[in-house]
């Protein structure tokens, strides 16, 4: 590919920033555009904000609307959010001014059956616009719903698929953390999850999506949240948690057609977690049983699948597109 892909990033927390160092270190692509809303970040030079080793000479700016007009750019990268109601009208600015989007927002990647209205306004702009969009991560958008699904690929039949990510928190970024309920009472958890202000968003769509390749219906879904607590006082680098309070949280997603539980979904994140691991169990012939131990690093992996998204975006077909109907992502250089 000898064009440099031009790419607007937007949105620059830690995902972001990252992914700004991927895009720069490989040769094909040109950041022309950064924007981010928190008001510290506006006007500050992005290769500064990302801690890369020198400048860029771009300036993050909080304008999105004159940016994404102005701008020349196949693009954008879109790391602001992980709620669809709240990134949908990005989105929509983003379509309309003939850019495609590859986003982490993990109710976006497949929102089909969770949020069936919104994701027919953004697939129609879109096919209008003649762009993709794609959302994409490690989860959800790989480890617990696209790998699963192309692993089937070498089944004669399929009758149940158990995916577990168990997650060591203690080396991941301090809201991550944050995130999962580390250092909460089991009161402080309770009310957070009733908020909806703590879960690992994803695993609805991520059973939907895997349903969907399979091409099972699911009936109803559930999607069960519960601390894990520390026995011990536990030390890390950023927190310190005491006995009786949470060292991470363990969620359960099921999915049922009739009675049967045909896909569950094992997302388990805690500080000092013993055994990490992602691992793939389906039920079949033949069955097959895959971890991969310790696990993949969730930072990481989201900001390289984003980064090696881009190209198979821009050639996709237009309109809101999944992980299981776009060419195959892959490394490259």
């Amino acid at each position: 590919m000898n064009k440099k892909i031009r790419v607007v990033q937007y949105g620059l927390g830690p995902i972001g920033c990252r992914s700004v160092q991927y895009l720069t270190e490989r040769g094909h692509f040109d950041l022309v555009g950064a924007i981010d809303s928190d008001r510290p970040k506006v006007g500050v030079d992005v290769g500064v904000l990302a801690e890369l080793p020198k400048a860029l000479g771009l300036y993050v700016t909080d304008d999105s609307t004159n940016l994404l007009r102005e701008v020349d750019a196949e693009v954008v990268v879109l790391t602001t959010t992980s709620s669809l109601e709240q990134i949908r009208p990005q989105v929509l600015e983003i379509i309309s001014c003939g850019k495609n989007v590859v986003s982490t927002c993990e109710e976006l990647m497949y929102p089909w059956l969770t949020s069936p209205s919104l994701a027919k306004e953004i697939d129609l702009a879109a096919r209008e616009q003649g762009v993709s969009v794609l959302s994409t991560g490690v989860n959800p958008g790989f480890l617990m719903d696209f790998l699963p699904l192309v692993m089937t690929g070498v089944c004669r039949d399929v009758e149940k698929v158990t995916v577990e990510r168990i997650q060591d928190a203690q080396f991941r970024r301090l809201p991550f953390q944050k995130k999962i309920g580390a250092g909460l009472t089991v009161r402080e958890f309770e009310e957070r999850v009733k908020a909806g202000n703590l879960r690992h968003v994803g695993l609805t769509e991520s059973m939907h999506l895997l349903a969907s390749g399979l091409g099972w219906r699911l009936d109803r879904t559930e999607d069960i949240i519960e601390p894990v607590i520390a026995s011990q006082e536990v030390t890390t680098a950023n927190l310190t948690i005491e006995p009786d309070k949470a060292l991470g949280v363990n969620q359960i997603g099921r999915g049922y057609i009739g009675d049967k539980e045909m896909i569950t979904l094992v997302f388990r994140a805690t500080i000092g977690e013993p055994e990490p691991r992602d691992r793939v169990l389906i039920q079949g012939t033949p069955s097959i049983d895959m971890a991969i131990e310790e696990g993949v690093n969730g930072d990481t992996a989201t900001c390289a699948i984003i980064v090696n998204a881009i190209p198979v975006v821009i050639q996709a077909p237009a309109g809101l597109r999944t992980m299981a109907d776009i060419n195959p992502i892959s490394f490259f250089r």
